[in-house]
């Protein structure tokens, strides 16, 4: 803490506040037997901006261990993130399932 002696002899004192960063979250796409494959790729390179190879490999690892993740951001970057996937999923049929996980 850092003091302060006023001239009447006052001490103030004052708080110093840690600031920390935020913490990150981890976007995951489950797997289904209804959204395609080329779908999750769409998904990645759009909304997740990955490149054609990284979201084949994403893609790959949501098909064979049931999640992968899509990306790692701040919470409120994530959510959004989340939001927009599920709504393009939602409006080309898919019932494609995203979560968002504290990074650890």
């Amino acid at each position: 803490m850092a003091r302060q002696v006023k001239e009447d002899g006052q001490v103030l004192t004052r708080k110093r506040m840690k600031v920390r960063e935020p913490g990150l979250w981890k976007v995951l796409l489950h797997n289904d037997d209804y959204t395609t494959q080329e779908f999750v790729v769409l998904i990645l390179k759009t909304v997740f901006r990955k490149p054609e190879p990284e979201a084949m490999q994403i893609m790959l690892s949501v098909h064979r261990s049931g999640k992968g993740i899509a990306g790692v951001y701040p919470y409120d970057v994530a959510a959004t993130k989340l939001e927009q996937a599920r709504a393009l999923a939602e409006s080309q049929g898919f019932p494609l399932l995203c979560t968002l996980e504290p990074e650890a």
